[in-house]
């Protein structure tokens, strides 16, 4: 089977998804679309004062990310193909946290005009992690922002993750728990990612690491895993 040609890695903040994105469209001879959060300029702000800022960061950021994808329609078959650090849906997932009723309800109808405009991936890998292990990415990189991010609102945005990929059909989806998998420093774990990318992935599948090696878990196993 061709590898999809649009790939997008997601998962909660601090998960590795740049880092794997770039891996994967090097290792292919890709394009990278990267979601460029340092471009928004109310993201500092958010997260001194999310109450007070929180509407207008996601407004930009759907604006931004709509923009983003759209290019893609512009693209034809002779075109390389395209790893991104992010996907369309994020955007409501981040809101639905951030936003009071009263805003959500308003992002919803926003949201929803812009929707039909962007084409969704061919496949999802969606990246995991505990939070104690996000926690000391976050550390570890340095962004001075992100340093004021609570254990709560990590689970919360992991929750939210595994709700959303739970009922998300759009597109098959790979999971991969970054604390058991090594896809950066391992080449046999990132071996093992593109095998199942270039075999193909259907519905929603989960890598997963045996004595033996790695290997695709299918079915209802997947479904357990994605409510841990």
């Amino acid at each position: 089977m061709p590898v999809p040609r649009h790939i997008a890695v997601e998962g909660p903040i601090g998960v590795g998804k740049t880092s794997l994105t770039r891996r994967l469209a090097r290792h292919f001879g890709w394009d990278t679309l990267l979601e460029g959060a340092e471009e928004n300029p109310f993201l500092p702000d958010y997260y001194r004062d999310p109450a007070r800022h929180a509407l207008a960061t996601q407004l930009h950021f759907l604006c931004q990310r709509t923009r983003q994808l759209q290019g893609l329609a512009q693209r034809d078959l002779f075109s390389p193909g395209l790893v991104a650090d992010f996907m369309f849906e994020k955007d409501r997932l981040f809101a639905g946290i951030a936003l009071n009723p009263e805003e959500f309800r308003l992002y919803e109808e926003i949201f929803a005009r812009f929707s039909p405009r962007v084409p969704s991936p061919d496949v999802v890998i969606y990246l995991v992690a505990p939070i104690p292990v996000l926690k000391a990415r976050i550390a570890q990189r340095g962004i001075a922002c992100e340093q004021q991010m609570g254990a709560e609102y990590l689970a919360s945005l992991r929750a939210a993750y595994d709700r959303l990929f739970q009922n998300y059909e759009a597109a098959p989806v790979l999971m991969v728990e970054t604390d058991r998998v090594d896809l950066l420093h391992d080449p046999s774990h990132f071996a093992a990612l593109t095998r199942a990318l270039e075999t193909g992935v259907q519905g929603r599948q989960l890598l997963e690491p045996t004595a033996e090696g790695l290997f695709v878990a299918a079915g209802s196993s997947t479904h357990a895993r994605l409510a841990i």
